[in-house]
């Protein structure tokens, strides 16, 4: 078996290649928070990983998009008529929708009990309730009828946020209802496809570097991609074939190296995961990576690494090879601003970096990423073995909630 990284990058997720000329684009948030509220993260990060890899037609309309406290983005969804607005975490490496973990579901005429239980483990964190369907509202234009919507009635580790817009591959809701175990829940990208309010099942995700605690400055794009977020042409991917990566939005790094250091020299599969803060390389190849940084050290306590202010001017581009390009880490984009130190429990004016290590050796072969259909862009994780016919029939088999951290 091979290797498990876990990217948190921009991406652009797609469940098809074809995008139509118009976009219906949504803002993406950040949280207000407090304190070391960071601490524990890169733990947490390392127990979605975990769970991930143990699991085994209108046009585009692109939204806003806030990244809550620098590690979380949420948009705001309008649930019922007249709508309750909730402030959900956009989760690929996730399916279920659900509120009620900050504001309470607000039942409207629109609900529709379904006579199930819904149950959701993260990485860390849970929420269980009753299903309903709703009228769900993600713009002005794109009102979806009939959304399974959870209300969390009982929940943990959801601080901050009324819950969780799930944006994975639709398999993930199987094993999630009672007593129908074996169903699964059309998601809100299935269900924005076959009710024709987009013409391409298609999503477009747009992180960019906060600059701030609490900024607007995501965004998603529903049925296509938005040229105005990019700049250049956009690279499409297949989702991997190898378990358990291909259960998620997971794709084939062929390498990556750092410097004059090969940092994973085999070709392994991941996934990318807008749930996970870090990045997350298998341990033997963390280790590669670690040495060539002059001076970096482990905290084991914060699980984050440590670098000296010396080796910080020559430090190199991570670069990621996929589908025959290099997809490149800037040295910033290595670096957890020091103004955040003490948000992830370390010492205020000392030097993080955000790469991690996953806490499995590669020969275990597993990464976190985030999940589309037929196609993809982005930088992930990554696992070796094929998934094959009897992977797949017993995965269907399973009974149990999957899923990562928030």
């Amino acid at each position: 078996m091979r290797s498990f990284v876990a990217l948190a990058l921009g991406l652009v997720l797609a469940t098809s290649a074809s995008a139509s000329s118009s976009v219906f684009t949504i803002p993406l948030t950040k949280l207000q928070r407090s304190g070391s509220y960071l601490k524990g993260s890169p733990d947490a990060d390392r127990a979605r990983a975990a769970l991930l890899k143990s699991f085994a037609y209108g046009g585009p309309t692109t939204v806003p998009a806030t990244n809550l406290a620098y590690v979380q983005y949420t948009t705001e969804v309008g649930i019922g008529n007249p709508p309750t607005y909730y402030n959900l975490v956009v989760d690929t490496g996730s399916s279920n929708t659900f509120c009620g973990t900050g504001g309470p579901y607000v039942r409207t005429n629109t609900r529709i009990p379904t006579g199930e239980y819904v149950n959701v483990t993260y990485g860390s964190g849970y929420f269980s309730g009753i299903e309903y369907l709703d009228q769900v509202m993600l713009a002005p234009n794109l009102v979806i009828t009939n959304q399974s919507i959870g209300d969390a009635l009982s929940y943990a580790d959801f601080e901050g946020v009324d819950g969780i817009v799930g944006v994975g591959p639709v398999d993930l809701t199987q094993g999630t209802l009672s007593p129908d175990t074996n169903a699964t829940i059309p998601t809100v990208m299935n269900n924005l496809y076959s009710q024709g309010l987009i013409e391409d099942e298609v999503l477009g995700v747009y992180f960019a570097p906060s600059t701030n605690y609490s900024d607007t400055n995501g965004a998603l794009t529903f049925g296509g991609i938005d040229p105005s977020l990019f700049e250049g042409e956009l690279t499409y991917i297949p989702v991997t074939e190898t378990y358990p990566a291909a259960y998620y939005w997971g794709i084939n790094v062929t390498a990556a190296t750092y410097g004059n250091s090969t940092v994973i020299p085999i070709s392994t599969a991941g996934i990318v995961d807008t749930g996970t803060t870090q990045v997350l390389l298998a341990d033997n190849f963390f280790e590669v990576y670690l040495k060539a940084i002059p001076g970096a050290k482990w905290d084991k306590n914060l699980g984050l690494i440590e670098i000296p202010p010396s080796s910080i001017p020559d430090m190199q581009p991570l670069n990621f090879e996929i589908a025959g390009r290099a997809f490149a880490m800037t040295p910033t984009a290595q670096l957890i601003p020091t103004d955040q130190s003490t948000a992830w429990g370390g010492v205020a004016g000392k030097q993080y970096g955000v790469v991690g290590n996953l806490g499995s050796l590669s020969w275990r072969r597993d990464w976190t990423s985030s999940s589309g259909r037929n196609s993809w862009r982005g930088t992930m994780r990554c696992s070796t073995r094929t998934a094959t016919k009897s992977d797949l029939l017993r995965r269907k088999s399973r009974s149990i909630s999957r899923r990562g951290r928030i």
